[in-house]
């Protein structure tokens, strides 16, 4: 989809159905078609164009006939079944001496606002464009990473309650979030540094004053992300030695179990078969008195046995120890 905007009176930014001079070309998951129309119309390389269109596309500057590009990192929630989850996706701002090009296979939120007027640009003021939109992408990034730590309190709580494989899956998802976000914060930086040392900027007051804006912004965007996800990172080793620990307290249980059920087990397959039960033809019960006494045996020793398991051997006595007496100290005599 290609639309065509330029900024009318009072600084408004109206839409054009053809292109103009001095305007911007809003481009979002462009077919092969509509990118060889918009190059030929433009005058941008149509590789230039298509550099924004892979997933993959690293954060980069590249200057070409006439024209800079700026590929930069940019955040994107997406709805999923089991909630937002949280990525970036690549966008390149092209511009000449013709028109500034923007090329994303998504829609920007950032660009959204141009359309809109919430933030104010001039589709002939390029460089002021591109610094204008990369500092509301750093804010963005800020946006996301509150949201992102907003979600991870709440998912804390409620394993609080219940712990479940859905949580941990999310917190997973949110830990692989913010090692995107903080690769990507850091790529942008570098694509920040090199826009900050074209003539335009360093000749001109007003885009200093922007372009220090910018850079506070992503360096607390940078520094936020890699608090939380530190944070992030031992919340999960935590809950996994949880786990652990919980996984250990039910193996100790049936342990406990299989011993207390091993003991009558054995004693029953020793002296079964070669002595009279009760029931059996022709046995009277002054006759089963062994059986009786095997079985008060084992349930002896099964209690004697859950007794020392369970709450530790009672046989033993505590040391115990004296009770030191605090010595006063004698009272000195003023001599």
């Amino acid at each position: 989809m290609v639309k065509y905007f330029f900024t009318a009176e009072g600084g408004r930014m109206e839409a054009s159905e053809n292109f103009k001079k001095n305007c911007w070309v809003d481009m979002v998951n462009p077919t092969d078609d509509e990118c060889e129309d918009v190059a030929n119309i433009t005058g941008v390389p149509e590789d230039m164009i298509k550099a924004a269109l892979d997933e993959e596309e690293r954060a980069r500057s590249e200057f070409d006939e006439g024209c800079s590009m700026f590929v930069v990192d940019c955040p994107i929630i997406e709805e999923g079944a089991s909630g937002d989850s949280y990525t970036t996706l690549p966008l390149a701002i092209i511009y000449n001496k013709n028109c500034i090009v923007t090329v994303c296979l998504k829609g920007n939120t950032v660009l959204k606002d141009f359309i809109t007027g919430r933030e104010k640009v001039k589709s002939e003021m390029p460089v002021h464009f591109t610094l204008t939109f990369m500092l509301g992408n750093a804010k963005r990034f800020l946006y996301c990473l509150k949201q992102i730590d907003r979600k991870n309190h709440r998912i804390q709580n409620e394993m609080g309650k219940t712990m479940r494989n859905e949580e941990i899956i999310q917190l997973l998802d949110l830990q692989n979030s913010l090692v995107f976000f903080s690769t990507s914060l850091t790529s942008n930086e570098r694509v920040h540094e090199k826009f900050s040392k074209i003539e335009a900027v360093t000749t001109h007051e007003d885009y200093q004053d922007l372009y220090d804006d910018l850079s506070i912004e992503n360096k607390q965007a940078i520094e936020t992300c890699n608090i939380y996800k530190n944070i992030l990172s031992v919340t999960m080793d935590a809950y996994g030695s949880v786990i652990s620990n919980n996984a250990n307290n039910n193996m100790k249980t049936l342990t406990i179990i299989t011993i207390l059920l091993a003991v009558p087990t054995m004693i029953a397959g020793f002296w079964g078969m070669n002595m009279p039960v009760p029931g059996e033809n022709g046995v009277t019960f002054a006759q089963t008195g062994w059986f009786w006494l095997v079985t008060a045996v084992a349930v002896i020793l099964t209690a004697c046995i859950a007794v020392v398991l369970l709450k530790g051997n009672p046989f033993k006595h505590p040391i115990k120890q004296k009770k030191r007496k605090k010595h006063e100290k004698p009272d000195r005599k003023n001599k």
